[in-house]
């Protein structure tokens, strides 16, 4: 049975890597948004079952996402817009940090719901904005 696990684990990232490979910019932030999503997921669920090593781990990855998204912003030249998702961003890291040294799914939960409504609006942008997309 590992072998199969361990050769599925093997193609998954093959695959992972030739769509980051291939991917628009668009695409690209778009993954980000849904690791950051599943990362939490796996927090919140951590959080409630007091799993402080798995919650610990998912925070970190879900923080190390956010930074990468707004390591994506461009402040110069996406005006109010970049300013205000900067602003989320930084929140969200606060009360994940909060989150992990209060063991508390709802702080999750919220970050959950933000990340969302942003991750929506970025999969909704219409198709003119979406340069480069496969």
């Amino acid at each position: 049975m590992s072998v199969n696990l361990n050769a599925l684990k093997q193609y998954q990232s093959v695959d992972l890597r030739a769509t980051v490979e291939t991917a628009s910019p668009h695409k690209m932030v778009s993954m980000l948004f849904d690791g950051a999503l599943k990362a939490l997921a796996t927090a919140k669920g951590c959080c409630e079952r007091t799993d402080i090593e798995g919650r610990s781990a998912s925070i970190n990855k879900a923080s190390d996402i956010i930074v990468g998204l707004k390591g994506c912003l461009d402040l110069d030249q996406g005006g109010e817009v970049a300013q205000r998702l900067d602003e989320l961003y930084d929140y969200s890291l606060r009360q994940l940090y909060q989150a992990n040294k209060e063991n508390s799914a709802e702080l999750v939960q919220e970050i959950i719901g933000l990340i969302s409504e942003v991750s929506s609006g970025w999969n909704d942008m219409p198709v003119e904005y979406k340069v480069g997309e496969k």
